[in-house]
């Protein structure tokens, strides 16, 4: 018996071809198949689509380059749009799960010759279903769905199926209306599909200079309308029936565009369509809609529009918000009445309906407008007019009265504000200062609490007996200790294994490199050259001169030596980039204590660090004093004096040395009034440190404080200066230096920019400065704009504040006026009436500074008026309503534009509610900047608001 040798099928061929990953290979290898090949294809290829990928994988991986993981896919795709049977099972095949890709096939020829090959009827039925599939969402933007229907809607000549996904996918290719066959069935519906109008929302007439060789759908349009291609009235018509559909204005803005691009002619057969668009459409489309009634001369007198019809224009415009509208819905009042013929008693809805306009300005004009053509309205139009004037304030329903007889104003709205009773404030007590921590291992890593850090710091200091070692040592390690546990471990450390701790190590620095580029200048222009082109003799100057001033060679270094220039060299210039330090920037080496860099951490984080570092100091150098000079004897953090001069006594007595540190902080707790015997005992001291304290006693430093503000362009040089970008707080503090490092730290400006370790023991801060809380605030302002990067509780900090001692300035209104006012996912304005009621009943609210701060935060766009006036408001019905009004007179000076700048809406609110505040507070008494304001000419709203709050304070008229 003999074996035939198994005939060759046709799946084999087809597999090589896929594996091959060349779509072009696999589109003749499936061309060549007959009937019986393409089934036998057909029925192995949705098997072999798992081992196409990982073949895919195997073969980049022995490559040894990285790969997307998708170039098996258009092979296999290919493979299936040759032999899968009906059209319906090739749209399904081409867009499988499987196939999702991130990027576009580079080349759909492949595809096509396969499709192209089928009966002109399959194409066109595949075209139509591929269309039909279009969604717009992400997963197609990405892959080939939106090029490959429109594609083979167009080499089938089939006509495209009535879908809104693919008339928005069409619009956003390159538009072709000469030579493209979608145009003519496409076209009118621009007008029709949802998305068009947002698809091309950025586009115009003219393409943007930088991209001056793209097309633009606004200029085909216009080039096909003068080519006589497309006639222009079915696109006004579409774009007419697309502006009475509705949408935004960022729907509406092309086809706005393309209506004014193609300039119609008035046409009194689309005046009623124009006329619906006035009262809801975007405000460029009811703009143009004016323009065309205007010019069909219904709006100018040629008898276009009925009265009925004027008055529904008229009505229409003055309920618009844009304010170019309702006045020219005022002009076209006026001008109805100018034109009639007759008597104007059918312009008397439309006065009323501007009666009931909210802007004042609106109502002031048209009473003028009423009241001089009072004479042409019949009795019963008069009527008419003085009803609906019932809804006028008086000052108008008054001159309204002189021409159509009295009138009943719009009533007074009544006043039902009743103030509440201010909610006590009630500090917490200022108790006995707990006695020094025992078990300090236990405790060494909980010292983040300011009180805890003070205990444990005496307890050691009172007894530093070799203890248990905490931890493993590996605070070694680091070049600083930023964390109070870190220094309490190694204090620890210290005391039970003495010179324990290994050399400091060297700070970490960055690798010196540098990259130079050599330009020169000759006769013939300015031109970059190679290093190695110069003259040997420069090469060496200008490296000589890099080393000179610490610059690295970087790329010179190894530069070869080229063909020397030809031209005459008049100068060179280099451009270096790179890492390096001059030698007058190389930090002088500092000392080796472990503390961070003191601009990197907040003042009073780094004054307890200097504590930690000068116990440690004292330590290792078996100096230190019996107990600590600065343990507060209040949990408020204060320090009695009499107990300070005690304890100096005490070092006296046994010959120690006070810490510079310590004694600087233990100065800083003493509270601003001190008994005098305290003070003659103190100036018995005959200690160093004794007559230090002695001078603080008889002449306490007093800081002077100021915030002061920037931007990205500079620093504010006065309150009304403009608002610019990234505004910031500069916090000043200034003092005649002591000569005490940690006073004059703690007393000098803070870093306004914030870092990682910016921010840390917050809570404690109010510890280290009990009689000087306004220094306190300086410290907490930089924190203060970040409200997503500071800690959760900071209103918290502020409010601790408002128990402790001395005076109180611009940084703690600030502090209290920007909670007030902020807004967003990180505003809880609840929180600053919080601080503003405590304030108010601790005596202590610097009202007026803290409405200078919210003008400034108004003025440079750190709040908004709205949620302002709601907070202020709800402080005022809770008892404040007197400091409302305080800070109402420190915001409004500094709010209120000058006499060269424009009013917005903001100012008006902000005088609306100053005159309700005024009213709750009984106020009287002119306020200077109010009073510059009403006496300017004019009459807008914020004019006349100015007046009245002016008018209600001084009692004048």
């Amino acid at each position: 018996m003999t074996t035939q040798p198994p005939t060759r099928g046709a799946w084999p061929g087809v597999r090589a071809a896929v594996a091959a990953g060349d779509p072009a290979l696999v589109a003749d290898a499936v061309l060549a198949l007959d009937e019986a090949g393409r089934r036998e294809v057909a029925r192995e290829l949705p098997g072999h689509i798992g081992v196409a990928r990982k073949e895919s994988t195997e073969r980049a991986r022995r490559k040894g380059h990285w790969t997307d993981g998708e170039d098996w896919i258009e092979p296999v795709r290919v493979a299936g749009a040759g032999v899968l049977g009906g059209a319906a099972a090739v749209a399904t095949w081409l867009y499988r799960r499987d196939f999702t890709r991130w990027r576009r096939p580079l080349d759909s020829g492949p595809l096509l010759r396969v499709i192209a090959a089928r009966p002109p009827e399959w194409q066109a039925d595949l075209a139509v279903r591929l269309a039909l599939r279009l969604r717009g969402s992400r997963a197609q933007a990405r892959d080939d769905s939106v090029p490959l229907a429109l594609e083979l809607l167009r080499r089938s000549g089939a006509v495209p199926p009535d879908h809104d996904p693919l008339t928005t996918a069409w619009v956003s290719q390159p538009p072709d209306l000469e030579h493209d066959p979608l145009a003519e069935h496409l076209v009118p519906r621009l007008f029709e599909a949802e998305g068009v109008g947002r698809e091309l929302r950025d586009d115009n007439v003219d393409p943007p200079s930088w991209d001056s060789g793209r097309r633009t759908w606004l200029g085909a349009l216009r080039d096909a309308v003068a080519a006589g291609r497309l006639a222009p009235e079915p696109l006004v018509e579409g774009c007419v029936s697309r502006f009475l559909r509705g949408g935004s204005a960022t729907d509406l803005r092309f086809f706005a565009r393309l209506h004014e691009m193609l300039d119609p002619a008035p046409s009194p057969e689309r005046t009623r369509d124009y006329l619906r668009l006035l009262p809801a459409a975007p405000g460029p489309v009811a703009e143009l809609a004016l323009r065309q009634l205007r010019g069909a001369g219904g709006l100018s007198g040629g008898g276009g529009l009925s009265g009925g019809e004027v008055n529904e224009a008229v009505s229409a415009l003055l309920f618009r918000p844009e304010g170019k509208l309702v006045r020219a819905g005022l002009t076209l009042l006026d001008q109805a009445a100018r034109d009639a013929a007759d008597d104007l008693d059918d312009l008397a809805p439309a006065l009323a309906s501007a009666f009931l306009c909210e802007s004042y300005e609106v109502r002031e004009r048209t009473v003028r407008l009423a009241v001089k053509h009072a004479a042409r309205f019949t009795p019963a139009g008069a009527e008419a007019v003085r009803t609906a004037a019932g809804v006028l304030p008086a000052e108008l329903a008054a001159r309204l009265s002189e021409a159509y007889g009295a009138v009943a104003a719009e009533p007074e709205p009544v006043d039902d504000f009743e103030p509440g009773t201010l909610p006590p404030f009630e500090p917490p007590a200022r108790e006995p200062f707990p006695p020094p921590l025992d078990d300090l291992t236990a405790a060494y890593h909980w010292v983040h609490d300011g009180i805890t850090f003070e205990r444990w710091l005496a307890g050691f200091v009172r007894d530093p007996a070799e203890r248990p070692r905490p931890g493993q040592g590996r605070i070694y390690g680091r070049r600083q200790w930023n964390r109070l546990e870190e220094w309490t471990e190694a204090l620890l450390r210290e005391a039970a294994n003495p010179g324990e701790e290994p050399p400091v190590p060297e700070p970490e620095r960055a690798p010196l490199y540098a990259r130079h580029v050599i330009g020169v200048r000759t006769p013939e222009g300015d031109f970059e050259t190679d290093f190695g082109r110069l003259p040997a003799e420069l090469r060496e100057s200008i490296a000589a001169d890099l080393t000179r001033r610490g610059v690295p060679l970087g790329n010179l270094a190894d530069s070869a030596q080229g063909p020397p220039l030809e031209a005459e060299i008049l100068g060179v210039s280099i451009m270096s980039s790179g890492n390096w330090a001059e030698p007058s920037e190389q930090e002088e080496a500092g000392p080796r204590d472990r503390l961070p860099d003191p601009r990197h951490v907040s003042t009073p984080h780094y004054a307890m660090l200097m504590r930690c570092a000068e116990v440690y100091a004292a330590l290792k150098a078996r100096t230190l004093p019996p107990y600590l000079l600065a343990t507060p004897t209040l949990t408020s953090g204060h320090l009695d004096p009499a107990e300070l001069v005690a304890r100096l006594e005490g070092y006296e007595a046994a010959g120690v040395e006070a810490l510079p540190a310590d004694l600087g902080q233990a100065l800083l707790r003493l509270p601003r009034e001190v008994d005098p015997e305290v003070i003659d005992r103190a100036g018995k001291l005959t200690s160093r440190a004794g007559a230090t304290l002695a001078r603080w006693l008889a002449d306490r430093p007093a800081p002077e404080m100021r915030v002061d503000w920037s931007h990205a362009g500079g620093d504010y040089t006065h309150d009304r200066q403009r608002g610019g970008h990234s505004p910031r707080l500069r916090p000043r503090i200034r003092i005649e230096p002591t000569g005490l490092p940690l006073v004059d730290a703690l007393l000098s400006d803070p870093n306004p920019w914030t870092y990682e370790e910016g921010g840390v023991y917050m809570d404690s801060w109010r510890l280290a400065l009990p009689s000087d809380r306004e220094a306190v605030a300086m410290h907490l302002l930089p924190h203060l704009l970040n409200a997503w990067g500071r800690p959760g509780y900071f209103y918290q900090y502020v409010a601790a504040l408002f128990s402790q001692d001395g005076p109180v300035g611009e940084a703690l209104a600030l502090l209290i006026a920007a909670q007030l006012a902020e807004r967003g996912v990180y505003g809880w304005p609840e929180r600053g009436q919080g601080l503003l009621l405590d304030a108010a009943a601790a005596g202590i609210l610097p009202a007026v500074e803290c409405g200078r701060q919210l003008g400034l935060s108004l003025r440079r766009d750190v709040a908004k008026f709205g949620p302002l006036r709601s907070a202020l408001e709800g402080c005022a019905k809770l008892g404040a309503h007197r400091q409302v009004w305080e800070i109402m007179t420190g915001l409004l000076p500094v709010y209120l534009p000058g006499p060269d700048e424009r009013s917005h809406a903001g100012h008006t609110q902000a005088l609306t509610f100053a005159i309700d505040a005024a009213r709750w507070a009984g106020a009287r008494g002119p306020v200077p900047a109010v009073a510059e304001v009403a006496a300017r000419k004019g009459s807008s709203g914020f004019v006349r608001t100015a007046r009245t709050l002016h008018e209600q304070l001084t009692g004048s008229s």
